[in-house]
């Protein structure tokens, strides 16, 4: 019973962050119209005023982000078209990153170098956790076991420090450099400033329930290994 109460509590420790933040963007979608301007309007506006005319902005379908390499704020057609408070809170939180960028921010640069080496030291992790059932079958040795702990951290371990560097990095982003923008600015409506807050903060915690996944993940392969 204790195992079971143990599992359903990780499970709401996990899916409950994602669930409130897609609650708290979705309830702040509407009016559709809430404001003149677009979110790419504003995110343009927002980054002419921080000295950036070079960053482009673009609308993508793979999530609203920052790509430091491209120098390019990208925004789903929701939050590129959308006249919401959600819309231009989540372009102006975006804007926040090309800001740090064009600050040194140390954990922004610090995350884009891990993540362009996560991706070759993933599929490595990823190659020896499909090779250790065979090498399980050909020796029965416990060596195994090695390859699935390898491969594991190799894989999962480096998202963690992915997400280690990325929470403090979508604060940063959402409260010293969005809300000011917006609060300084003008932008927001009487009344909207509260509101822009929680969707920060849920911009920042999309991270945090990536990193509770993450974690899922691990506790799963260590429950794998120790079979």
């Amino acid at each position: 019973m204790l195992y079971l109460i143990s599992i359903v509590l990780l499970i709401a420790l996990v899916v409950g962050p994602s669930y409130w933040v897609k609650y708290i963007m979705e309830r702040y979608s509407e009016p559709e119209d809430r404001y003149a301007g677009t979110g790419a309007e504003l995110a343009r506006t927002l980054l002419d005023q921080a000295n950036l005319p070079h960053v482009k902005i673009e609308v993508t379908d793979l999530g609203d982000h920052y790509d430091p390499l491209e120098k390019v704020v990208r925004l789903t057609p929701d939050k590129y078209h959308g006249r919401s408070l959600t819309a231009i809170t989540v372009a102006a939180h975006e804007v926040g990153h090309a800001i740090q960028d064009r600050d040194g921010y140390l954990p922004l640069i610090m995350r884009t170098r891990l993540v362009q080496l996560a991706a070759p030291v993933e599929k490595l992790g990823a190659g020896i956790l499909m090779l250790a059932p065979i090498v399980v079958l050909a020796t029965r040795a416990p060596i195994a076991g090695a390859l699935f702990l390898a491969g594991g951290l190799l894989t999962l371990g480096t998202s963690i420090l992915v997400h280690l560097l990325t929470l403090p990095m979508e604060m940063n982003a959402s409260f010293a450099r969005a809300l000011p923008l917006l609060e300084q600015g003008d932008h927001l409506k009487p009344g909207d400033a509260p509101h822009a807050r929680k969707l920060l903060k849920a911009a920042a915690w999309t991270y945090v329930s990536a990193s509770l996944m993450t974690l899922l993940n691990i506790a799963r392969w260590w429950a794998i290994i120790r079979r």
